[in-house]
């Protein structure tokens, strides 16, 4: 059987520029790793084919006459989805088609009921790996399609829901595609080839804002060291990369096994390897042994989940108050050379123009290096979404293609949506302005951050000067949203 595996080409600039990072989808790529050796499997990444999805989907069905296509997208991508597969259908009628993801596994009983069901055969909830291996064993006619954990299919054209299967045992996996396989190429940060990688699955924190328990539940699994040792190896020594993005959530959960990683990676001598994490605040706070290590060991920069600097917003969240944490587990990694990047989140519901202000402010005195600053989004089946929604203050509450953090889907008790979108902005602004590389991140001499600040900067300083003068802090802002709303229009799709 012929497979292809396709990831969205949707994507959400809240650190830089939508060019400058691209990075190619694990998922699909570990669920192409475990499908059977007998079939043939094909990755895309569209984010690789932004500028002619039907042009280059065209021509690959064309050649490969695919027997099963499977998408993966996550709740803010799923409208792009949609019409992916309408294209698909109209391209090769025959081919049957998986949705499997975030959103298929959250809202797969509104999937069946929807119109593009019509178009859909199967959908797979949550860890694909097993799944579609059986589900492409059984379109061979090695399978029963009712006996499949986790997957949903038709009968009579009406969608039957197979129970949700056991979490899978990560030691039986295989190392994702990353060979020819792999029909699109130049995933980079800015300048550098870079690569992704996963060393753990799962959670046990109670954030009320993440949908991952449907994912995985409330647990915590690990790969095996010597499995991420191989994974290291695979792009270390046969993709010749040397910048690796750990996709985990919180790979820090498990101190112990952080640093016996570490051991592992530092005894085998990379020379120039780069790693790039998310961490909690609480573990890298509370662990400046782990943070040495990682150090030690190539990581050299940190996403830090700092979220909010006032308590009565981080219990809205779920979340204990992290704040003495957030500045400890800065300094932490400041001590060790690492790169801290912060995420902040904003339109709780007592916030206000003077709340949203002394967050950014907040943000300064911790002294991470960058911001990630989203408006909360109230993605389907959290708890945050339930509280907002009984509160009445979702002002979207079905155009999920604004789900992706920086688009206000919410008002406060304060600020209608508009007024919440204009302050996250432009607050911003006004309060971080133009970054300015410390001078830890200076000494790790990424050749990128010195034409970010002799280069770049002093042109985008002047230009941005110079609207301003002429159109006002409104008018930057209503430019500003209108290249939001236009960056995942794709003209191609729009005219199926």
């Amino acid at each position: 059987m012929k497979v292809i595996l396709l990831s969205m080409p949707d994507v959400a600039p809240v650190i830089i520029h939508e060019a400058a990072f691209h990075l190619p989808s694990h998922g699909i790529a570990s669920v192409g790793a475990n499908i059977d050796k007998e079939h043939d499997v094909f990755l895309i990444d569209l984010i690789r084919k932004r500028r002619s999805i039907k042009k280059y989907l065209s021509r690959v069905v064309k050649k490969i006459q695919p027997d099963l296509i499977g998408l993966s997208a996550m709740t803010w991508q799923y409208d792009t989805c949609v019409k992916i597969i309408r294209l698909l259908k109209k391209l090769r009628p025959e081919v049957k088609i998986v949705i499997g993801g975030y959103h298929a596994t959250l809202m797969f009983k509104e999937i069946a009921g929807s119109a593009e069901a019509k178009y859909i055969d199967f959908m797979i909830r949550g860890e694909g790996e097993e799944p579609c291996r059986l589900l492409v064993n059984a379109l061979e006619g090695h399978g029963d399609l009712a006996a499949i954990p986790s997957l949903s299919y038709k009968n009579n054209g009406i969608f039957i829901h197979n129970p949700q299967g056991e979490n899978l045992d990560l030691h039986t996996l295989k190392l994702p595609i990353r060979d020819r396989r792999r029909l699109t190429w130049g995933y980079h940060m800015l300048y550098s080839k870079i690569e992704t990688i996963e060393t753990s699955r799962g959670c046990t924190r109670s954030c009320n804002f993440c949908s991952m328990k449907h994912m995985y539940g409330r647990t915590f699994r690990t790969f095996p060291v010597s499995r991420v040792l191989k994974d290291i190896d695979d792009i270390y020594f046969k993709r010749k990369t040397r910048y690796i993005f750990i996709t985990d959530d919180n790979m820090v959960l498990n101190p112990p096994r952080v640093m016996e990683l570490c051991d592992a990676i530092i005894a085998r001598e990379y020379k120039g390897l780069n790693l790039f994490v998310q961490a909690d605040c609480i573990s890298m706070a509370k662990n400046e042994g782990m943070v040495a290590k990682m150090a030690a060991a190539g990581f050299r920069s940190v996403f830090l989940g700092i979220e909010n600097g006032s308590k009565k917003n981080l219990a809205a969240a779920g979340k204990s108050d992290i704040t003495g944490y957030s500045i400890q587990a800065v300094e932490n990694c400041h001590r060790y050379g690492m790169m801290v990047i912060g995420g902040l989140i904003f339109g709780f519901p007592d916030d206000d123009q003077e709340s949203i202000r002394e967050n950014y402010e907040f943000f300064k005195t911790v002294k991470a290096d960058a911001a990630y600053c989203q408006v909360i989004t109230p993605y389907p089946k959290t708890g945050m979404r339930e509280s907002l929604l009984k509160q009445g203050l979702i002002t979207n509450r079905t155009n999920f293609k604004k789900y992706n953090g920086l688009w206000a889907n919410v008002q406060t008790k304060h600020l209608d949506a508009e007024q919440l979108q204009y302050q996250f902005w432009y607050q911003r602004q006004v309060v971080l302005g133009w970054w300015d590389p410390p001078s830890e991140v200076r000494r790790q001499g990424w050749a990128w951050i010195a034409v970010w600040r002799f280069i770049f900067k002093p042109f985008l300083k002047f230009r941005y000067r110079k609207i301003i003068k002429k159109i006002g802090w409104q008018g930057r802002y209503r430019k500003e949203i209108k290249r939001w709303e236009d960056m995942n229009k794709f003209q191609d799709l729009e005219e199926i």
